[in-house]
């Protein structure tokens, strides 16, 4: 019902702004940048053998990988150790002013000539958490009771998450702002979306490569079957 009253909603509201909206035939229209797909990637090719930008991309493609096993799997974690899915999914409603007020905080700092300075700063801050929530992981268990979680459990949880965002929105919009800061202006919208396009990816290949490795990682083993190793996936089910 949810997502039907919503589609509804963008399909009505999409249309009439097809329908109502003119366009300002008085203002002329900006040289486009490229004249078609071809041009474009011509053109991105020629931005990405710039010693710059090739230099950037190698690093953004791997500056994440220290945090990405922290960010990936500590969820999975917590519920594995007994953490109800929706005590987690709840955790989210109080982080939600939070992601509204950070970038405006941060965007202060990273208007200024180096706004990767920001960046920077986080990083050491954001591989420290993830030590935190290894510690939240090993934890968890030790709390746990009959009644499932304390309420102290949670205060630590959400207390531990506020600060990750904090971290997270702090190199998330230092990068963003530094993209935007380089890009040339008049291929700005290829410019920045080759850049952004980049640090998305160096943000999501090192978490499926963290998500990959916990079976392989976790060390497993048979309780009442001492001579049975758990090392597979099939060898722990028999």
């Amino acid at each position: 019902d949810f997502l039907f009253f919503w589609g509804a909603v963008f399909l009505i509201t999409t249309t009439l702004v097809a329908l109502l909206k003119k366009e300002n035939k008085e203002l002329t229209p900006t040289k486009e940048e490229t004249k078609g797909i071809t041009d474009t990637y011509r053109l991105l090719f020629s931005i990405i053998k710039m010693p710059a930008v090739l230099t950037f991309c190698l690093l953004i493609l791997t500056a994440k990988v220290g945090f990405s096993a922290a960010d990936a799997v500590t969820g999975l974690k917590l519920v594995e150790e007994g953490v109800p899915k929706e005590h987690l999914a709840l955790l989210a409603v109080p982080m939600v002013p939070l992601q509204i007020i950070l970038p405006l905080i941060i965007s202060k700092y990273t208007a200024g000539p180096q706004p990767l300075n920001t960046f920077y700063k986080a990083m050491p801050f954001r591989l420290l958490l993830g030590l935190e929530f290894a510690f939240l992981v090993w934890w968890t268990p030790q709390v746990k009771h009959e009644g499932g979680f304390p309420v102290y459990y949670y205060v630590v949880l959400l207390f531990s998450y506020a600060l990750h965002q904090i971290t997270l929105y702090s190199m998330y919009v230092a990068i963003m702002a530094f993209n935007a800061k380089v890009s040339d202006p008049l291929i700005g919208g290829t410019y920045m979306t080759l850049l952004n396009t980049v640090s998305n990816l160096g943000g999501n290949w090192p978490s499926t490569v963290a998500l990959w490795l916990v079976d392989p990682l976790t060390v497993k083993e048979c309780a009442g079957a001492q001579e049975q190793a758990c090392g597979t996936t099939v060898a722990a089910e028999v």
